[in-house]
């Protein structure tokens, strides 16, 4: 068994803080990931442009560099992976954290490959790899997607964009100059309106001019192989289909934290932690990320989230008297 001080799980952007901070404070610590470094990163559409600027996105003082202003899926990804090498951080990519047990001072956290010892753990597992479903018959088909990389293999093909937000608005726009038959269904009233400045009047625009068709107040009751069922506000309707990208969000994986023995305050809907080390009800277990907001996600982002680093690695150095 392979021992160390803190196992940190979630190799993102703020368990790469954690790591850094950590390191700083000569405290041993193990990374751990079931994808590859920065997994939700990877899975953003290809050609993703952030709407925020490098310096919010730096780590462990390393500055971030970007061709435009604001940086790009692929420089950040490169970035992720220069910090990890600068502060040469021990990494295991695709390894899967089963559970977590033991106590305080003497957890076991156990993965198909191996069984780490830690005197402290630090989940940072973020919510992309939780998709939201549709929960309608039909979601199983392979035609169905919740990731959305890029625009071209849907050349030339019927696709139904579910959502209203910015996933959901970039994807539609760019389905439609890809060559794509686009209708996106909501079910609000329109298009959302945190969607950014630049690509809200961009959508708005094309549904005006019919070139995107828009079902607003509108639902998905079944998915079928050639064609979506709608409930409208001018009554059920059958939309030809071939592809059907619900872009409707992402939560926390709730279920690892229950199984970890962590709970979600029924008011706030975040579990419960002290605010001042980010320690969670099982003690010597802390959270960092967005995995602190609960199922409240965009509370914490990358921006503020890898501030976390420093509040933890602080408060458990203290206690292992580093």
């Amino acid at each position: 068994m392979s021992a160390f001080d803190v196992v940190v799980i979630g190799a993102g952007p703020t368990g790469l803080a954690c790591a850094i901070e950590l390191k700083r404070r000569d405290v041993r610590t193990l990374v751990i990931d079931k994808g590859c470094l920065t997994n939700s990163l990877y899975n953003y559409p290809t050609h993703m442009t952030f709407f925020t600027t490098p310096e919010l996105l730096e780590i462990g003082d390393i500055p971030m560099t970007s061709l435009n202003e604001k940086p790009t899926r692929t420089e950040a990804l490169k970035y992720y992976r220069r910090v990890a090498e600068h502060y040469k951080l021990d990494i295991h990519q695709y390894e899967l954290v089963e559970s977590i047990e033991g106590e305080d001072g003497a957890f076991q956290v156990k993965t198909p490959q191996a069984v780490y010892s830690a005197k402290k753990v630090i989940i940072s597992t973020g919510y992309y790899d939780v998709p939201n479903m549709l929960n309608v018959p039909g979601e199983d088909l392979p035609k169905v997607i919740h990731y959305y990389k890029e625009p071209h293999p849907y050349y030339d093909h019927e696709v139904m964009v579910v959502g209203a937000k910015n996933s959901a608005a970039i994807a539609a726009l760019e389905l439609f100059w890809t060559g794509a038959g686009v209708t996106l269904v909501h079910r609000g009233p329109e298009i959302h309106k945190h969607v950014k400045y630049w690509i809200k009047p961009n959508i708005e625009n094309r549904i005006k001019a019919g070139e995107i068709k828009a079902y607003f107040n509108s639902t998905v009751l079944a998915i079928r192989p050639k064609s979506v069922l709608l409930a409208t506000p001018d009554g059920d309707i059958e939309v030809r289909n071939d592809f059907v990208l619900a872009m409707i969000g992402y939560s926390p994986d709730m279920t690892f934290l229950n199984a970890t023995g962590i709970t979600l305050d029924p008011v706030s809907q975040k579990p419960r932690t002290n605010p001042d080390t980010l320690e969670s009800e099982r003690k010597g277990i802390y959270l960092a990320g967005v995995i602190v907001a609960g199922m409240h996600t965009n509370e914490i982002f990358i921006e503020n989230g890898r501030f976390h680093g420093a509040q933890i690695a602080t408060a458990i150095a203290k206690e292992l008297g580093k």
